[in-house]
């Protein structure tokens, strides 16, 4: 996205900031500062700037974007760094990059926002595991903001806490439990009570990048107990209580790893290509009694999770399949996904695999 002329703003996206004579130089000093370079926004280059506040979690403050707004108006070139030159491309009077023509140049995107429906989810008991961060953290913010009644699950007291403290007078209940332990499962379905409408299985973890000839057994068991068994076990748990109440909507994260083999390792791999299973197996042993079952499938989503490369293969094979993965997503993008298929917005939606991904399982 070229050099446009228009002014800056915190809708502006990144990458524009950066190609700005003036926004780009006050950007770049203040990374340096951190001893950062732009490289750090190459997944997020799409994105408008303001998203860092939220994002950045108290690292790139409203204060901090508020000033570099007005050092953006003011020309204020930082020391030592070559002012625009005198025959910078100008835009024409009026122009912004929201309205420029496509020719050649790329005109700005226009930004997602996040819409609240409000009483979505009025009167409903979801549970969501892995809501102390992330997408998880995502989708059981957006359903207790559309009204629902939130069970959120994670193994971080810390995490949950907060979120929960995010969400005072919205009903936002906190288990700190581990979805593998069958006591720990018994625990979350008690504390849902004897209605249980929703159930969003995102707990999950990456593994190492690995192909199956280097996979140690420590590094397969454990991705499974928590992608699978976990999955599975709170599955088991609340389709009962689904069937007595006549209905209810579960929503499993699978994976772009679940629908290709070059976007991870071994184990995550077939994790999740096992959770797809799981999907269609339930979404079709239940969907006659009311039951729902669909998957998600992020693509690259900016969370906590980090890929790490055990193996010299591995990271060659998966980083060269990755050059065609779109930028990386909000969480809140992936939670849209998710809350559409829990909800009644998805009533006619049974067994599917939705790749919200960016278009990445289409190239």
């Amino acid at each position: 996205m070229g050099y446009t002329g228009a002014p800056l703003s915190g809708d502006s996206s990144i990458a524009t900031w950066l190609d700005d004579p003036v926004g780009g130089a006050i950007l770049r000093d203040l990374l340096a500062q951190g001893g950062q370079t732009p490289e750090v926004f190459k997944p997020v280059r799409r994105l408008a700037i303001k998203r860092l506040v939220k994002m950045s979690r108290g690292a790139f403050t409203q204060e901090m974007l508020d000033d570099l707004i007005r050092r953006a108006a003011a020309g204020d070139v930082p020391a030592g760094t070559d002012a625009p030159a005198a025959d910078a491309p100008a835009a024409p009077e009026g122009a912004s990059a929201a309205n420029a023509p496509v020719s050649g140049e790329a005109v700005a995107l226009r930004e997602w926002t996040e819409r609240i429906d409000s009483g979505r989810f009025s009167g409903r008991t979801v549970i969501v595991t892995g809501a102390g961060s992330g997408i998880g953290r995502a989708a059981a913010s957006r359903i207790a903001r559309e009204g629902g009644r939130v069970i959120a699950v994670d193994m971080s007291k810390e995490r949950l806490d907060e979120v929960v403290a995010e969400h005072a007078g919205t009903g936002m209940e906190a288990v700190v439990a581990d979805i593998t332990d069958d006591e720990a499962v018994a625990r979350i379905v008690a504390a849902a009570g004897d209605t249980i409408d929703g159930l969003a299985n995102i707990a999950g973890i990456m593994d190492d990048m690995t192909p199956v000839a280097e996979m140690s057994d420590a590094v397969w068991q454990r991705v499974f107990r928590v992608n699978v068994d976990g999955t599975m076990k709170l599955m088991r748990a609340v389709i009962p209580i689904m069937l007595a109440q006549g209905g209810g909507s579960i929503v499993n994260t699978a994976s772009e790893a679940a629908l290709r083999g070059s976007a991870a390792g071994a184990a995550y791999t077939a994790s999740k290509h096992a959770v797809v299973g799981l999907t269609k197996s339930s979404a079709f042993m239940y969907g006659p009694s009311g039951v729902r079952v669909n998957a998600v499938a992020p693509g690259a989503t900016i969370t906590n999770i980090q890929a790490t490369f055990a193996s010299p293969l591995g990271a060659e094979r998966v980083q060269t399949a990755m050059a065609s993965m779109p930028d990386a997503a909000e969480a809140e993008a992936v939670a849209a996904s998710i809350t559409f298929l829990l909800s009644d917005d998805g009533v006619n939606v049974n067994g599917v695999v939705l790749a919200s991904d960016g278009g990445w399982s289409a190239a």
